[in-house]
This record gives structure tokens, C-alpha cells and sequence, in this order.
């Protein structure tokens, strides 16, 4: 991707690396406060592609996720633009929250308005100054408080040019997830620029394989774009991802303390017992049964439940023994072999 790249009045130029301080809304207590923006543009052309992490502020994953990136040997030989966001939300990772100050969920605040809300503001800055200079992009996020998500992709699969980054990202479910309104990868899409969402982990949590896996992803997909050499012989986890034919929450069919019995990754049956609900006055017991046969690929990780809560997240697939065996496999072979977590993934 050729030509000039300026981002908050400052020109990068080519085989330059810096860090630019997007200016925020300050405090109410007026402390100054700024997103930072890390750049690296390689000699050569090529693509440009953004990695955003807390977007929603209480998942971290995404910003150990993009630490790592940013230390591989691998950019100093770089073709096109790496542009890494570490934190979009600072406000959320402050407060430790999900949301932004005025309660906005800033992932349905996109494509935003300078002369919106702050949700809106801040969308508006990030489309304007981000991703409207990019060709590609890739959204790391977690399951909510309280909840985990087996490592995935979410993205327009119908796209072949989107298809093809998530099968290089190389996780194994992926799911052909339809664009929310307001979310930054339907307004990418809107421009034309294909992007990949990760989920991993939970939030307000470390969880080592999602980020090594989100970390391997993304070098993947820069390989696949040409951005960086790929290792000759690459270990892969996986042969090939697995596409997601549908998914669905299991809802809880009482209240009362909840004592999981199927893991996340793990393979299931229709009609099979997932986990008991007990009532802690009578000591009655209550089964959650899967609807349908599958794999788990979110799961609340709260024992207190309310009747309607979301527990268990199950996806269907072709081939459901085939992607189970695929995951153990993958979640073996992605642990550090050395007890260095930050052993290099490409070197």
C-alpha cells in the first residue's frame, strides 16, 4: 500500500518506528489522556495492517497479545505497515470496564461523529486516523467477565479475501459471523477492508495459550499478506480450521450455584448432561442438557447463576469428533516447550 502515511498531523516514512499519542478527552478531573498508537513501516511496500486490542476495556488478553508483537525480530524486516493499538478503549482499561465513561459500548459506537458522544468521538478518531489508512485489519478481544472463550475467529466468511486470512490465522473453529450494527468490523467493512475478530480467554484475565495463540495468528496472517517471511518449516497445530455451521447459548433452567462438568474445547453430544444447578436451601439438583451435539466453545466460569443466564456456547460442525481432537491438539502444541512465555513464535 504506497503513498504518504500521516497520522495525528505526524508523517511516517518509510523504515521509520514510532510511537504517536492520539489526543483524548481528558479526565473530568482534567488529567491528560491519549491512546497510543505504535507504527512500523518497513523499506519496502506492501500492506497496512491495523491490531487493535481493548477495544472493550477489561479484556487484556489483546494487550499482552500485541506487547509480544511488537518485540519480534521478524519487523525488522518488514514489508508495508504495522500499525498496533494496544489500548483503544483507556478509559475502560482504567476503570477496569468494559465500557467507556458515559456507558457506551464503544464497539457499537462505530463509525461514530466528532460531534457525538464520547463513544462516538472516540469512534470517529479511530476510523479517521486508523483505519481508513489501512488495507487490512484484526480486532483481539475476550469473553466477558466472568466468561471464557476457546480461541476463534469471528468474520464475513462469505468473503474470500476475508476467508483466506482467517485459515492463515490458523486457530481451529472459525465462525461466519454476521456484521453488528455499529461494531468497527462492520464499519471497516463498509471501506472495503477486509478484518479478522479473535476472541480468547476472559476478561480482566492472562490466559497463556489464547494469547500465544492470538500472538502466532497474527504472524501467520502477515505472512500470508507477505508482510513478514514465514518459517520455512512450520510447526502447524492444525491442518486445515474447521467452519462453524452454527452456535448457540445453553441457557440455565433454574437458579442456584452451578458446578460445570464439560470443559471448554470439549466435545459433546445432543441430550448430554453439561453441568448441575443445585438449590443451596433444599439441595434439589437441576440438569443442563445440551440441545444438540457439538463443541463448547464459551463457557461461563461464575458458579452463581440466574434462571435465562447464558452458560454454555456450543457450535456444530460437520465433523464434531474430527475439530474435538483438533483443539486438544492445538491447545498441546501451543504451550511454551521451553517454560519461556515469551519464547519467539517466528524467528
Amino acid at each position: 500500500m504506497p503513498g504518504e502515511l500521516v497520522i495525528n498531523q505526524q508523517t511516517i516514512k518509510a523504515g521509520n518506528r514510532v510511537i504517536i499519542d492520539l489526543p483524548l478527552p481528558p479526565l473530568y478531573g482534567l488529567t491528560p489522556m491519549t491512546m497510543p498508537v505504535h507504527v512500523i513501516r518497513g523499506r519496502k511496500t506492501g500492506p497496512r495492517l491495523f491490531v487493535s486490542a481493548a477495544i472493550h476495556g477489561d479484556e487484556l488478553n489483546g494487550v499482552e497479545i500485541v506487547r509480544r508483537l511488537l518485540k519480534q525480530p521478524a519487523l525488522k524486516r518488514l514489508r508495508g505497515t504495522l500499525i498496533a493499538i494496544p489500548m483503544v478503549n483507556v478509559y475502560g482499561v482504567v476503570h477496569h470496564s468494559r465500557y467507556l465513561p458515559d456507558r457506551r459500548d464503544l464497539n457499537r459506537s462505530f463509525p461514530g461523529s466528532a460531534k457525538g458522544s464520547l463513544a462516538a468521538r472516540l469512534a470517529d478518531l479511530f476510523m479517521h486516523e486508523i483505519v481508513a489508512q489501512c488495507s487490512h485489519g484484526i480486532d483481539l478481544h475476550t469473553g466477558a467477565i466472568h466468561r471464557s472463550n476457546l480461541p476463534q475467529i469471528r468474520a464475513n466468511l462469505d468473503d474470500a479475501e476475508t476467508l483466506a486470512l482467517a485459515q492463515a490465522f490458523n486457530v481451529p473453529v472459525l465462525l461466519n459471523a454476521n456484521l453488528r450494527d455499529g461494531s468497527l468490523r462492520e464499519s471497516a467493512a463498509e471501506q472495503g477492508i477486509p478484518m479478522l475478530l479473535y476472541e480468547g480467554g476472559e476478561a480482566l484475565r492472562f490466559d497463556e495459550v489464547c494469547i500465544r495463540a492470538g500472538l502466532r495468528g497474527i504472524l501467520h496472517v502477515m505472512g500470508h499478506l507477505g508482510m513478514i517471511a514465514a518459517r520455512r518449516k512450520q510447526r502447524k497445530a492444525i491442518k486445515e480450521p474447521y467452519v462453524a455451521k452454527s452456535s448457540n447459548w445453553v441457557r440455565a433452567p433454574a437458579s442456584g450455584i452451578f458446578r460445570t462438568i464439560k470443559p471448554l474445547g470439549g466435545h459433546v453430544d445432543a441430550q448430554e448432561i453439561l453441568g448441575m444447578i443445585s438449590d443451596p436451601t433444599s439441595n434439589t439438583e437441576t440438569e443442563v442438557i445440551s440441545p444438540h451435539t457439538g463443541l463448547i466453545i464459551g463457557r461461563t466460569e461464575i458458579p452463581l447463576v440466574y434462571e435465562g443466564e447464558a452458560l454454555y456456547h456450543i457450535a456444530r460442525f460437520e465433523d464434531h469428533e474430527g475439530i474435538a481432537e483438533q483443539v486438544e491438539t492445538f491447545q498441546d502444541n501451543i504451550l511454551p516447550t521451553n517454560g519461556n512465555e515469551e519464547e519467539a513464535v517466528i524467528t
